[in-house]
């Protein structure tokens, strides 16, 4: 009988040990580890702090009320200074030493598309939503395999340009110039504008270009001004967007602006006071200040400690539900990646007003766009 219970013992720790093997990396029994890499410090700070500070907070209520099926969310945060090297390099740490379940709510359309293409989308990591437009993440994974690890749960920028475009084309303009930001972000939404351009047998007048993290555009505003044009669309972040407005303000220019929604109306009117106001600015969230749709009311709610409200913060909060509703269908005591990825992929969730559906050749979450206009004191209005 001893020697028995001696083999039953030795069995029992055999088993145990190939459970804990078998086990997902950055799941436990208790926790379920998620990783972050945004821009805590540089040009992009602010919106990278608040999509960390509202993502956390809704954690925090999440693990306050049970967490997922029993499991407690811990969220790494790592800042990349709006630098894809520095980002894929975050998520190298992120899958190989903190041992993440899952990512989320990268920003930035270069560094998102290294970061699946270098790291997470070989690894087979799931990235949860993001703050990027670009269409090479939005590629059926048929076209890219890696594309099979990343859901965007926004419009893309070629959906934004397009809106823009339209709108200008339907006012009757033809002169229309084009400031973009050298990478990802910026092609893509000149590529947008282009093509809806072409439907009303336009182009831009005229294109110019700034390097990501500069503000010098003396040769895009030598190329802008000498066409005098009607609108620039401005597909640049705040800082060089109000540098090419000043300048064209100073060479007695006064074309309507349109800009995309990584543009930031509360830091463009701080950096251009009154002038900021008539700036065009197309939006893939609902609007935040108005709770007629239920996910606005929410969010208010939720939000309502730690106010202003934003569409940054929006769109971090409904990143963070879409994480939390994905994990909750995938998981039980067995939650994997494989487990999360059929998950999203079978996703066709209305949050209240703002819906999100992905498919198994579907990586674009959702087509939402909506154009807003910078009001007196900076107040956007739609």
């Amino acid at each position: 009988m001893k020697a028995i219970r001696h083999i039953l013992s030795a069995c029992l720790i055999v088993m145990s040990t190939f459970q804990v093997s078998l086990a997902e990396t950055g799941v436990t029994e208790t926790a379920i580890s998620l990783g972050m890499s945004v821009p805590l410090t540089g040009p992009a700070s602010a919106q990278g702090q608040e999509l960390q500070k509202v993502i956390s907070a809704y954690f925090d209520q999440i693990n306050k009320n049970g967490g997922i099926n029993g499991r407690k969310l811990q969220l790494t945060v790592m800042d990349d200074g709006y630098d894809p090297e520095k980002a894929v390099a975050n998520t190298r740490i992120l899958i190989e030493t903190n041992k993440v379940f899952a990512l989320l709510g990268y920003y930035g359309s270069t560094a998102m598309t290294e970061a699946m293409n270098k790291v997470f989308g070989p690894a087979k990591v799931p990235m949860i939503g993001g703050i990027s437009g670009a269409m090479s993440l939005r590629q059926p994974p048929a076209s890219n395999p890696n594309n099979r690890y990343m859901f965007s749960q926004r419009a893309s920028y070629a959906d934004e340009a397009e809106t823009i475009g339209t709108q200008l084309a339907t006012l009757g303009l033809k002169n229309i110039a084009v400031f973009y930001q050298n990478d990802g972000f910026g092609k893509a939404g000149l590529e947008g504008l282009t093509n809806a351009l072409k439907k009303y047998k336009l182009t831009p007048s005229a294109t110019g270009s700034v390097e990501r993290n500069s503000e010098d555009i003396g040769k895009a505003l030598e190329a802008i001004a000498k066409v005098n044009p009607q609108a620039v669309v401005m597909v640049t972040l705040h800082k060089p967007t109000a540098a090419m407005i000043k300048a064209l303000r100073k060479a007695n220019q006064s074309p309507m602006i349109m800009t995309l929604s990584p543009v930031s109306a509360e830091q463009l009117t701080q950096e251009l006071g009154n002038q900021a106001r008539g700036i065009g600015i197309s939006q893939v969230m609902p609007y935040p200040w108005n709770d007629t749709l239920a996910i606005v009311k929410e969010y208010q709610q939720f939000i309502s400690k730690q106010k202003p409200y934003s569409y940054t913060s929006m769109e971090g909060f409904i990143i963070a539900k879409i994480a939390v509703d994905a994990l909750r269908k995938a998981g039980g005591k067995d939650l994997s990646r494989e487990k999360l990825v059929s998950a999203l992929e079978s996703m066709n969730q209305d949050f209240g007003g703002y819906r999100v559906a992905f498919g198994p050749n579907s990586r674009a979450g959702s087509q939402f766009v909506q154009l807003t206009v910078i009001g007196a004191g900076g107040k956007l209005m739609k």
